[in-house]
This record gives structure tokens, C-alpha cells and sequence, in this order.
């Protein structure tokens, strides 16, 4: 079983990682050719591109002028401990002890923009690029065709070696597109979470973002090998609703008790 999750635009690399193990991203050799192209943006054409503010637009610009594929731990930090988005907020990768960074090492994957696909351990260097960017690299239109085949073989090729080749899809769909469906050769299944308000269900982004991370957190902590287990999460109130899931999407729900 394997876990997919989204990366966030916030970063931390100024925290100490509580770990000093880490992999390199397979894909450097592919993320360089983006890079390339990134460090021939001006400040206003990167803002444009990305809605960004000029100073935003800015540091991306710089980040992409400075980005090496020489990744070190000197100048680079573990994904799973530099994104700090709301889905890491419940996933608190901070509190993972060494044998719930080798499990999350086999058991999760983050999609990324400029990588395609990072073990939770992988080394990155700070950057924005979201997966939805509306820019061509060499014959791919978009990001999704450059790394469409390349990330779907490799779910392929790893679950295959686990014990429930199950993939269990926790990303937003602008990232989970990169994923072709037709070609898994393994059960998928897709998580939402809804909020409860009356009589009827609605999904809260921010709370659906952090609910994300929090079965993230409850599949590292808790080993989990198979999706029959997955049905205990009861995270932040959540629990499995059995009436309104399918075999391949599952919905958990909550009353809802935080403003929106």
C-alpha cells in the first residue's frame, strides 16, 4: 500500500532536520531541463505565468538561478520535512521517529511540479512550480505529459513489491492528473473528507488539506500494511462512512464544529 500526497508552497529551511538520513529524487537529470527553461524567465514573465507578487515572482526567480542538481545535505533539506503547507501541519513529519521515516520512505510519495515524484526522504532545494503551471518542456505541452509516464511507471514498478498493491490517493486532483489511471496496474483508491452541517456533507478545503495529513500521520504511526485498517481513522473526530463510500472512493466524515 502506498499513500500519495500532494507537495505545499510554503517551505522551512531554516528548522534543523531531526534526521540525517536522505535519498537523492531519481529524476534530477528531468527536473534540470525545467530548471533551464525557469532561469530564463524575467521577475514579470514568472509573475504572469504564476500570479504571483513581484517579490514572490522575485525569490522564485532567484531560487531557480541558484538550484544545482549537486544535491547535499549542506544545500538541501528532506521533502517530507521542508514542505510546511496544511497538509504537513497534520501530517507533523517533526514528531516521526527513525523507524516512521523509514516506513513513510516505502509507504508514501509526494508529487511534485519540478520532480514528478519525491520519497519522503528525497533532498530538495527550494522552489515553486505547482503541477497546473501552463508551461511546455521540450515535446510535453504541460507538466502533466512530461511526467505522466515517468510517475506512473514508478507507482508501478513499487507497489509491486508490497504486500496490498492498493494505491491510496491523498493529493489534490490538480497533482493526482499527473497519475494515468488507464495504466496503474494496481487497485486505487480515492479519500475525501466532509464536513457535516445539517443534513448535508461539504468538503472544507483547508480542513480536507489538514485531514489529508492526518491519515498520512495515522498510516506512518500505525505501519499500516493493508486498507482494512485504514477504516479505523478517527483522527479529529472523522470516522469511515460506510453509506456514502464505494469500493474506490472512500469518504470520511465529521460533524462540523470548526468555523469555515
Amino acid at each position: 500500500m502506498i499513500a500519495v500526497i500532494s507537495p505545499a508552497k510554503t517551505l522551512d529551511f531554516a528548522s534543523s532536520a531531526i534526521t540525517k538520513k536522505f535519498t537523492l529524487p531519481d529524476e534530477l537529470e528531468k527536473s534540470e531541463i525545467i530548471i533551464k527553461k525557469l532561469k530564463s524567465f524575467s521577475v514579470k514573465k514568472l509573475s504572469d505565468l504564476m500570479a504571483l507578487s513581484l517579490p514572490l515572482s522575485t525569490l522564485n526567480v532567484e531560487r531557480y538561478q541558484e538550484w544545482s542538481k549537486d544535491f547535499s545535505a549542506e544545500n538541501a533539506k528532506q521533502a517530507i520535512l521542508a514542505f510546511k503547507g496544511d497538509v504537513y501541519i497534520g501530517l507533523a513529519a517533526e514528531t516521526f521517529t527513525e523507524k516512521d521515516l523509514t516506513f513513510s520512505q516505502e509507504h508514501m510519495l509526494i508529487l511534485s511540479g519540478l520532480h514528478g515524484y519525491l520519497r519522503p526522504l528525497d533532498l530538495i532545494q527550494p522552489y515553486r512550480l505547482e503541477m497546473g503551471t501552463s508551461i511546455s518542456v521540450g515535446r510535453a505541452k504541460n507538466l502533466y505529459g512530461y511526467w505522466s509516464e515517468t510517475v506512473t511507471n514508478y507507482i508501478n514498478q513499487s507497489i509491486a513489491n508490497h504486500q496490498e498493491e492498493t494505491l491510496i490517493n491523498l493529493a489534490s486532483e490538480e497533482y493526482f492528473k499527473v497519475v494515468d489511471k488507464k495504466k496503474l496496474t494496481c487497485k486505487l483508491i480515492d479519500v475525501e473528507f466532509k464536513e457535516k452541517k445539517g443534513s448535508s456533507y461539504q468538503t472544507v478545503g483547508f480542513f480536507a488539506k489538514k485531514a489529508r495529513g492526518y491519515m498520512s500521520n495515522f498510516i506512518v504511526k500505525n505501519k499500516l500494511e493493508n486498507t482494512k485498517d485504514l477504516k479505523q481513522f478517527d483522527t479529529a473526530g472523522y470516522a469511515f462512512n460506510k453509506s456514502l463510500s464505494t469500493e474506490n472512493k472512500w469518504l470520511f466524515t465529521r460533524e462540523l464544529t470548526e468555523k469555515v
